[in-house]
C-alpha cells in the first residue's frame, strides 16, 4: 500500500519509480534463432520481463471456411518460475487472453499470407504454431510476447514435405510475410498515460488499452482492461501507441 500510494505521488509531478519518462520504454534486448528444434524463435527482454516464442510448422487441416489457406494458432505458457502468481497446471485465463491478444494482432494484421500455405486445397495446409513462453514476468507482457512472436516469425522457414512426411531440418522457403503488426499497451493511471508499466505500476493502473499497429499505421486489433475510458483517452492512447510502434519498428 504504501509502495502504491509512492507511485501515486511520483506519477502527480510526471516521474515514475525507475526514473523513465512516462512515455518511454524499458531497454529492450532481442535474440533471434535462440531454439534450435524451432522452425522459428525469438527472445525479447523490456527491463527485466523476459519471454520467448517458439514457432512449429505442421501439416494440418484447413478450416472449412478457408480450404485455401495455412492455419495459425497460438498458446502462452505461464512458466511458476516467473512469477510468484503463476501455478502450474493447465493455462490461466491471463495466459489465455495473452495468447488471443498477440494472435489476433497477428492475424488481423494480414501478417502471414497463409493462402501460400496452401498445400492441397481443402485437405492439407501448413500449420503455425506460436508457442510464448514467460521466463520472467516484470510487466508488459503482453508487449514482450507481440513482439517476440513477430520476430520468431520473420525467421521462420517452412521445412521440406516430401512423401507425406516433414523432413525437419531441411527447408525449402521463408514463410511468406507481408506486414509486421507492433504492439503497444498504453495505460492510464490517474489522468496521466503511460507505456511498458513494470509490475509494480500494473497494480495501480486504472485502464489499459493493447494496440496492434502495422506499419502503414492501419490499427489491426485493440484489447481493453481495467476501468471504463472516455473517447478522448482512446484518441490519445491510439496516438501515442502509433508513435511508439515506430520507435519500436526500428528494432525489427
Amino acid at each position: 500500500m504504501l509502495r502504491a500510494d509512492y507511485i501515486l505521488k511520483l506519477l502527480e509531478k510526471n516521474e515514475r519509480i525507475d526514473g523513465r519518462k512516462l512515455d518511454e520504454f524499458r531497454k529492450i534486448e532481442i535474440e533471434r534463432n535462440i531454439i534450435e528444434k524451432a522452425e522459428g524463435s525469438a527472445r525479447v527482454r523490456i527491463g527485466k520481463t523476459d519471454v520467448i516464442a517458439g514457432i512449429k510448422m505442421e501439416i494440418e487441416t484447413p478450416f472449412p471456411d478457408t480450404p485455401n489457406e495455412g492455419v495459425l494458432k497460438t498458446h502462452a505458457e505461464f512458466a511458476p518460475i516467473a512469477h510468484p502468481d503463476f501455478l502450474p497446471g493447465p493455462p490461466s485465463e491471463d495466459a489465455t487472453e495473452l495468447a488471443r491478444v498477440v494472435d489476433r494482432g497477428i492475424r488481423e494484421s494480414n501478417s502471414i499470407e497463409l493462402e501460400k500455405l496452401c498445400i492441397l486445397e481443402g485437405q492439407k495446409v501448413w500449420g503455425v504454431f506460436i508457442d510464448i513462453h514467460i521466463i520472467n514476468h516484470d510487466g508488459n507482457l503482453i508487449d514482450a510476447s507481440s513482439l517476440a512472436a513477430l520476430l520468431a516469425l520473420m525467421n521462420t522457414k517452412i521445412p521440406k514435405y516430401e512423401n507425406d512426411k516433414i523432413v525437419r531440418g531441411e527447408y525449402v522457403a521463408k514463410l511468406p510475410i507481408s506486414h509486421y503488426p507492433i504492439n503497444v499497451t498504453v495505460s492510464k493511471i490517474m489522468n496521466k498515460y503511460l507505456v511498458d508499466l513494470n509490475r509494480e505500476e500494473e497494480d495501480v493502473v486504472d485502464a489499459w488499452l493493447s494496440i496492434a499497429v502495422r506499419e502503414d499505421n492501419y490499427l489491426c486489433s485493440m484489447q481493453k482492461g481495467g476501468k471504463g475510458l472516455n473517447i478522448k483517452d482512446v484518441d490519445e492512447m491510439i496516438d501515442l501507441a502509433i508513435k511508439k510502434s515506430k520507435e519500436l519498428r526500428k528494432l525489427l
